[in-house]
């Protein structure tokens, strides 16, 4: 259990399911958007707490996400792009979003780099950390619910399990190339 009350997200068993990767990646982001809002919300915090969280959602937000947001546009986008008509909105609609996230996490970015660097401003910046986290709370919860309902489904649906090996193993190469 995390400091906050956040259980901790688990990673899957399934380490070669491309979609279950992605999932669990879903629920990472949810984590921790759910982590810079509690951190926003919650007064009096101590010096150490504060670091810990803000360094933590900065870390996953700044380096993570962006690897997740290439797995979608590099690898999934372009093999399921023309497949479907419905799907083609629906990748059209998760690339937008993509770079509709930006500012927003731009802003969370900024008040967790400064809280790691100051956390006693925690009282002054926690108003605008809430507002912008509850915000992308609330982007990422419509954006991810549409994924999971289409987009991954059409993973298992028309990729066979050859290209979803190699969606995997570009997965790993991105995060080997980070790391």
């Amino acid at each position: 259990m995390h400091p906050f009350g956040l259980a901790r997200p688990r990673a899957t068993d399934d380490a070669d399911d491309f979609v279950q990767l992605l999932l669990d990646c879903h629920g990472r982001i949810r984590h921790f958007a759910a982590l810079a809002r509690v951190l926003g919300e919650t007064p009096a915090l101590s010096a150490d707490a504060v670091r810990d969280a803000a360094f933590r959602v900065r870390r996953y937000f700044g380096e993570a996400l962006p690897l997740h947001v290439e797995d979608e546009e590099e690898s999934v986008l372009p093999r399921l792009l023309g497949c479907e008509r419905a799907l083609d909105g629906a990748l059209e609609r998760m690339s937008a979003e993509h770079a509709a996230h930006a500012p927003l996490l731009a802003e969370v970015l900024r008040r967790c780099r400064e809280l790691e660097r100051a956390p006693e401003r925690h009282e002054a910046l926690r108003a605008g950390l809430a507002r912008d986290a509850v915000a992308l709370e609330r982007e990422f919860a419509t954006h991810l619910e549409t994924e999971e309902a289409l987009i991954l489904p059409a993973i298992g649906r028309l990729l066979d399990a050859d290209v979803r090996a190699v969606l995997v193993r570009e997965l790993r190469a991105r995060r080997a190339r980070q790391w």
